[in-house]
This record gives C-alpha cells, structure tokens and sequence, in this order.
C-alpha cells in the first residue's frame, strides 16, 4: 500500500524485535523496507508496556519513521508524552468503532490530553481518535486544540470510502 499510494501509510502496529526469524512479529525496519511512513504504538487492540512504547518511539526516530502512540484518557497521555512522539492520539477504548466521537461525547479527553500533551512535549501533535465519523467531529476535535484525527472504521465501514474520506476532509 505504500508504494501504491500517493499519501503517508503508517502501520499498525511494530514489535520490540530485531529483523530476522521471527514469525508473527513485525520489526520497525520491516515497515521502513515496505516504505511505510511510521506505526501506531498502543493501540487499544494491541497494549505494550509503558516502557516498551518508549523503546518503540526511539527505534521508529532512529529510522526517520513517525511513531504514533495510543493513549487510553488523559493521565495516559501525560505518562507517554515524556517520550516525545511525533503523534500521540488519545482515544478512549469505549468508543472506538462506536457511534459516538470523542470529541462530543467526552470533549474534556481532548482538550485535557491536549493540554497535558503539550505541557510536556510541545513538539508533539496530539489526535483525536475513537468515533470520529464527519466533518463535525473533524472540526470539533479541532476546535478542542487537537492538531487532527485518527479515524478507521468511519472508512473501512463505509459503502463509499472515498466519499466517507471526502467528509472527513471537510471539517478541515
């Protein structure tokens, strides 16, 4: 997909292990040979330990990719902004995949993580993630300070992805 696409693909998600025989594991330099952009770390669907994810920022800078952490609420986020990602998206479990976004059923989530973000790491993009589905939640996520959006099952369960795309895009 990356190689296909014209835009930056990240993966979903990289291991703490070294390139070589390790079968179901995937390493940071396997997404850097595929030409992949970055990787989520600590999605919901798949936690590491707090300390793993500070190995797994410091791997992906080491090879100029973006890492991308997950952080459940705000106190989660404070914790893992100490590593200084490039990204780092709050997006509560609860509401992932859900028909509520965070930025209107829990705005607080975003606007604290935001706050707390940046009080440690300036440099750090903070997303909103977990029900954004239209340009109102794009645009409210915005408003709460967020830098953008985490989104996935608004486009992979739509009839029309590229329409669902075109909507998201619009609360821009």
């Amino acid at each position: 997909m990356a190689r296909a696409l014209p835009i930056p693909v990240i993966a979903q998600h990289v291991d703490r292990v070294d390139p070589g025989a390790h079968t179901g594991f995937q390493p940071p330099e396997a997404v850097q040979a595929a030409g992949g952009r970055g990787s989520l770390i600590n999605h919901s669907e798949h936690p590491v330990p707090e300390a793993t994810v500070g190995e797994l920022v410091s791997r992906l800078r080491e090879l100029s990719l973006a890492p991308v952490v997950c952080a459940k609420d705000v106190g989660t986020a404070r914790r893992l902004a100490a590593f200084r990602p490039a990204y780092l998206a709050v997006e509560p479990p609860d509401l992932i995949g859900g028909t509520r976004s965070v930025s209107t059923a829990r705005p607080e989530v975003v606007s604290g993580a935001v706050e707390a973000v940046r009080a440690i790491s300036p440099t750090t993009r903070v997303l909103c993630g977990a029900g954004v589905h239209d340009r109102h939640d794009v645009r409210r996520a915005i408003e709460l300070g967020s830098s953008g959006v985490l989104v996935a099952s608004a486009v992979t369960r739509s009839k029309d992805p590229t329409l669902a795309l075109a909507e998201l895009l619009a609360g821009y």
